[in-house]
């Protein structure tokens, strides 16, 4: 009998192994942060000794859900910005000046908050946005909430204003990099750093292949934004006479350790080179849908399935960090817009929130799985809820019937995180507080209007 920490026994298990096996009374056991024995309730309690069983009757149990794209600091912002903005202003004129007009502390609560959203509805891993400006203030706020991330310091080299020195901006970004990377290695701990690049056109090509070097030197990934809106190709084109993703595979950049994020407005060539050097890209469909970035009019993400891109998912911004209805979306859209009913089937939006996900962040095996050897994260979801019953599909009642508001227990690396849907990590009460205070103030320091379509009495 192997001595485990936890047993949780009773649960429909959705796997998201290699043979993608459904168990319909399953049981985990986790030790020492990794998971020991999955397998039927009754032949996994043969073989173990547990501290703590749990009794999972009545439950769903999944893998933890990968984030691969947000912005943590963005929460504070939620639903302040309006809705009928072009891309660029809504980015220069209300996004940036909002993200600098935070302070340190008004950061790492934003931070936590997006943390706390996350848990609650089944996501123990995130890849943050490389946007965060008071770097060691959110680094330090995340440690002890127990999810798993990694996460960047707010990068833009490229010199647009006349006078500015491109060498030193340069060199003072790769500066930060060995800093952050010094103070948060990637050495097992929950909360890393990594190169992340802001991306779009605001790096250069020489900071570009230094991250490069610095990710493939040291087993780290980069993460960039690219081409959610028709700017990015423009700029490229009238710049450099390239296309975004040929003129990094012309820089040696792209790869297996690179995830574009957004990557709606591409064309074939690109797709080509997107598969045939292995780099990932991350959609974010809500995001795509309140920007209006035309993904499903002008995106062809069925096209890159189709050639062997892995696709992961990200929430993006501020306004929901529930992954599920993400995945809902990436099973609908295209759907829709094509007239196909079997593009992007629910157990492929699936794996884009685990599988694909975990292969993204370069943790293909470790975690997005419930099977021997990964780290030990697993959710809970409550089948005994309406959107649950009745239950025939488990796969395709994730995707189209139910959300993170049914999650009610999540474990990291064999922590309870998450126990009856209130967080174990986080004072939860004081953390909403602190945030509507903090949101408060952030917006009565920018001078931005509220604008509301309907008067506020």
């Amino acid at each position: 009998m192997q001595p485990v920490n936890t047993l949780v026994t009773g649960a429909m298990l959705v796997t998201m192994d290699a043979q993608r096996r459904v168990i319909r009374d399953g049981a985990v056991a986790m030790a020492e942060g990794r998971i020991v024995a999955v397998g039927p309730s009754a032949e996994v309690a043969a073989k173990v000794a547990p501290r703590e069983v749990i009794d999972a009757h009545g439950f769903v149990a999944t893998p933890g859900f990968v984030n691969a794209h947000v912005h943590l600091t963005e929460t504070l912002l939620r639903n302040f910005l309006p809705e009928a903005l072009p891309f660029d202003e809504g980015l220069n004129q209300w996004v940036i000046p909002l993200y600098q007009g935070h302070t340190p502390e008004e950061q790492a609560i934003a931070a936590r908050l997006a943390v706390l959203a996350m848990l609650k509805t089944g996501t123990t891993t995130f890849l943050e946005a490389g946007t965060l400006i008071a770097f060691d203030a959110v680094a330090q706020a995340l440690e002890g909430t127990g999810i798993r991330g990694r996460i960047g310091r707010w990068c833009m080299d490229r010199a647009f204003a006349p006078g500015d020195d491109q060498a030193a901006l340069t060199r003072a970004a790769l500066d930060a990099f060995e800093t952050d990377l010094a103070a948060w290695p990637d050495d097992g701990r929950l909360i890393a750093a990594w190169p992340l690049l802001v991306g779009h056109m605001t790096n250069t090509a020489e900071l570009w292949q230094a991250a490069t070097a610095i990710a493939r030197e040291r087993s780290l990934r980069i993460a960039a934004h690219m081409a959610p809106a028709v700017g990015d190709p423009e700029w490229y084109l009238a710049n450099t006479g390239k296309r975004p993703v040929q003129w990094l595979a012309d820089l040696g950049v792209l790869g297996d350790h690179l995830s574009l994020v957004h990557m709606v407005h591409v064309d074939a060539s690109e797709v080509a080179l997107l598969a045939q050097s292995g780099t990932h890209v991350v959609h974010c469909p809500e995001a795509s849908l309140k920007g209006g970035y035309q993904a499903t009019t002008r995106g062809l993400f069925p096209e890159m399935a189709a050639a062997g891109v892995n696709i992961a998912l990200g929430t993006d911004g501020g306004d929901r960090h529930d992954l599920m209805p993400s995945a809902r979306l990436m099973a609908g859209l295209w759907k829709d817009s094509r007239g196909d009913t079997a593009l992007f089937p629910a157990e492929s939006a699936l794996e884009m929130l685990t599988v694909n996900g975990a292969r993204a962040m370069g943790l293909e095996g470790q975690i997005g799985t419930l099977s021997v050897g990964a780290r030990a994260d697993l959710v809970l979801h409550d089948a005994r809820r309406p959107e649950w019953v009745p239950l025939h599909n488990p796969a395709q009642q994730l995707v189209w019937s139910a959300d993170g508001r049914g999650v009610h227990s999540v474990w990291v690396d064999g922590k309870r995180v998450i126990e009856a849907g209130r967080c174990t990590t986080i004072d939860e009460d004081l953390l909403l507080a602190q945030a509507q205070d903090a949101a408060q103030a952030v917006v009565s320091r920018s001078g931005l209007p509220l604008r509301m379509a309907w008067p506020l009495l």
